[in-house]
């Protein structure tokens, strides 16, 4: 029986949840309000772990980021969170031993951390004999070496999403410029930016195109078939920070990569999908070989294909006749265009504009202000609509 692979698949809120458990994760990660290593997500509270436990059922697993180097101060309020959350999720994401100690105490499974920068078989060795039931390795493997440490413990690896300069984390960047720990979470992204050097008179100079300490993405799509042969069991999406579209997007893509032989066509057409969402250009990490310079982005930003502005709110909806009143609050839209309504119970759909009408009269184009009716599918009061258009 060919082997299953686990997509693993990020969840910064309800609606990245609720589009990953949609379209086909196999698992989700999150993290709470506190200990996470993405402060800047919506996370979640303890309380909402019933509500997810009911979005992912039996089939979606779900694991607990409790990832964010720890203090003295904190081991009370981490062992309560230890007693809230057991039997609620499926395993804790950590590094920490103090937290690895917790899970144990609670008989909790734990699954190590990037954070712990396990690279080689003998480290691997040393967190299975702790009891942990993965090993999240090190960023900065190749293939062959990924191999090997998967003969000795299950092992799980990022196949797509953001890489810092710093590889597997530990960067101190955003501490020393802001007083924002990146190692509590609460990373700036000041490796993003773009920078000058200066001299002694004054003078500066941009430094080229490029911005020197921001990596592309890793993309895996291209060469799955060969993580596949490595041993992985879980292949794990980068994005808490990132929003249902670019979920929904990722995991449709992998999904049929992990499932299926894509032939070289469908490569392309995958790669045109990632491509349309949030992205700084696309590298093979350290799979394939040591990173070189044409790794690192020449944008600030994103250089997605597509972009979403947002449109206004849901402030009525007509199940019966499947039509919602959406107030435009920012940019308008017209006949043909491709909305998205996102919100916390509805995930995400999509919408393509076929009429639009005021007061039952039909209208070309929906202006900031108005209140105008569409035809929606399932969604509800105060989800948010979005203009999607290409850049």
């Amino acid at each position: 029986m060919e082997q299953k692979y686990e997509l693993l698949a990020p969840a910064g809120g309800f609606p990245q949840l609720i589009v990953a458990v949609k379209v086909g994760a196999n698992a989700v990660y999150f993290g709470l309000k506190e200990f996470s290593m993405r402060a800047n997500a919506k996370n979640f509270e303890i309380k909402d772990l019933n509500k997810i436990g009911k979005i992912c059922g039996s089939q979606v697993k779900k694991y607990l980021t409790l990832n964010v180097v720890v203090y003295d101060g904190e081991m009370g309020k981490l062992e309560k969170v230890f007693r809230k959350i057991k039997g609620k999720v499926d395993a804790v994401i950590c590094w920490d031993l103090s937290v690895i100690e917790l899970c144990r105490k609670y008989k909790i499974p734990f699954h190590v951390s990037t954070q712990a920068s396990v690279s080689n078989s003998e480290s691997a060795k040393f967190y299975k004999k702790l009891g942990a039931e993965r090993i999240v390795l090190a960023r900065e493997l190749n293939l062959k070496q990924i191999k090997e440490i998967s003969k000795v413990v299950p092992v799980e690896c990022f196949c797509h999403g953001a890489m810092c300069v710093a590889i597997s984390g530990r960067c101190f960047m955003s501490q020393h410029l802001f007083g924002r720990s990146a190692n509590r979470g609460q990373c700036t992204q000041v490796c993003r930016r773009s920078y000058f050097v200066e001299d002694e008179e004054g003078r500066k100079l941009r430094l080229g195109e490029h911005t020197v300490l921001s990596a592309k993405d890793l993309c895996a799509l291209p060469f799955i078939d060969k993580l596949k042969k490595a041993g992985i069991v879980s292949f794990k999406i980068e994005g808490r920070n990132r929003d249902a579209r670019y979920v929904e997007t990722v995991v449709k893509s992998y999904r049929k990569a992990l499932d299926n032989n894509l032939s070289k066509s469908e490569i392309k057409q995958e790669l045109e999908n990632l491509n349309s969402v949030y992205t700084k250009g696309f590298s093979s990490g350290f799979y394939l070989g040591v990173p070189t310079s044409d790794d690192f982005s020449d944008v600030e930003h994103s250089k997605a294909t597509k972009k979403k502005e947002f449109v206004g709110d849901v402030v009525h909806y007509f199940p019966k006749v499947g039509v919602g009143t959406v107030k435009v609050l920012s940019h308008g839209f017209e006949i043909g265009d491709e909305l998205v309504v996102i919100g916390k119970t509805t995930g995400i759909e999509h919408v393509k504009v076929e009429r639009i009408e005021i007061k039952n009269k039909s209208v070309p184009k929906a202006r900031k202000g108005q209140e105008v009716g569409i035809k929606l599918p399932l969604v509800r009061k105060g989800d948010e609509v979005y203009l999607v258009k290409g850049c």
